[in-house]
């Protein structure tokens, strides 16, 4: 398969960023998404800015990160202000005009105007956002490789809590009990809200575990996913507690064949919206259309949702490197719900998968 190099240090990464602001007629970004410092520098914090210009790597944090900041950033300019930051990332812009692009989308409103009040005449501040999210949509093997390694932690933490059985736990203790075993295995963290919905919660996509206990004869669906050495994983299985009917049958095995034919349409070069039609044809074709109301999948990555998205209004075409997930539902209000995704590298010529749970409907006590 074609895949960007191995790794990719902060250097090459920050004067890919460059060559994008050079298409956009500027001369630095200021990077004040944690997530996107972090990218470009290595830092890990919870306080710091980057510059990134043709001449320019400079890194900004404050005191508490100082020696953090020795062990992570390398190829910038490392330097000490105030926890404030703002006035210390001026300073250290150089003389003469300058357009500097800053990340609109994370940036306040009140943040902007003083950041303005902050900046010479010379500079004039431009909206930017999205830079160094494009650079982040395709993932080098490196990154593959963590992402599939927090795959792994996550599958075999939900064998762990399946063990366990699920009828007659409470929603909110298996939720709880599959965070616990992701952190036992070493995870940082659950890349997001554990969902575990059982009967007709199931019909709610983002679900809420409850208190209430997962009675026999129903379906379970466990959406979670593991976050670690920065990277997310994401996965759902739908369970069968007893006998959940074969209603209940029906959807899921129709499920899954969307689910096959969204991961038989993902490769590169092929847009979202396509991926996500070859899913939501075979859906709406069994009269459940609308009851699919999500996209495919998204990407995923440092965050559990980035670039690209896989739905029917994507305008984005896949790339090698990308990670996205394929995860096609249908949710019957008052019955029951379904929804298997799956983690998947794009490829040339189609995708990997990262997570490895079997798809077939499994019982399970």
């Amino acid at each position: 398969m074609s895949m960007p190099p191995t790794t990719t240090s902060p250097t090459v990464r920050a004067d890919r960023l460059v060559a994008l602001l050079d298409e956009r007629e500027l001369d630095a970004l200021l990077v004040t998404d944690l997530v996107n410092v972090r990218y470009l520098t290595g830092y890990t914090g919870s306080n710091g800015v980057a510059l990134v210009g043709e001449h320019l790597r400079c890194f900004v944090t404050d005191f508490r990160y100082v020696v953090q900041a020795e062990q992570q950033v390398h190829g910038f300019e490392r330097r000490v202000g105030e926890q404030d930051l703002l006035d210390d990332a001026v300073a250290a812009l150089p003389d003469g005009d300058l357009r500097l692009g800053i990340e609109d989308q994370h940036m306040s409103v009140r943040t902007y105007e003083r950041l303005r009040r902050a900046l010479p005449d010379s500079v004039e501040p431009v909206p930017a956002g999205g830079a160094v999210e494009r650079l982040r949509e395709v993932k080098d093997a490196d990154e593959v490789t963590r992402i599939r390694a927090a795959a792994e932690l996550a599958d075999a933490a939900l064998e762990r809590t399946l063990a366990g059985g699920l009828a007659g736990r409470r929603e909110r203790d298996v939720a709880l009990a599959l965070e616990q075993e992701m952190r036992r295995l070493g995870a940082e963290r659950a890349s997001f809200d554990t969902i575990v919905a059982s009967g007709a919660h199931g019909a709610l996509p983002h679900a809420v575990p409850r208190d209430a206990e997962i009675p026999r004869d129903c379906l379970v669906t466990i959406d979670w996913g593991a976050q670690l050495d920065g990277y997310c994983s994401d996965c759902t299985r739908t369970f069968a507690v007893g006998e959940p009917g074969e209603r209940a049958r029906e959807v899921y095995a129709l499920v899954l064949r969307a689910q096959l034919a969204g991961l038989d349409a993902v490769r590169a070069g092929v847009s979202g919206r396509d991926a996500d039609a070859a899913a939501r044809e075979l859906i709406e074709a069994a009269g459940y259309g609308e009851r699919f109301g999500h996209g495919l999948g998204h990407g995923v990555g440092l965050e559990i949702h980035e670039a690209p998205r896989l739905s029917r209004t994507s305008d984005a075409t896949l790339a090698a490197g990308q990670v996205v997930t394929v995860e096609p539902g249908v949710y019957l209000p008052g019955e029951l719900g379904v929804r298997i995704e799956d983690l998947v590298v794009v490829t040339d010529g189609g995708c990997e998968r990262l997570n490895g749970l079997p798809k077939d409907l499994t019982q399970v006590g």
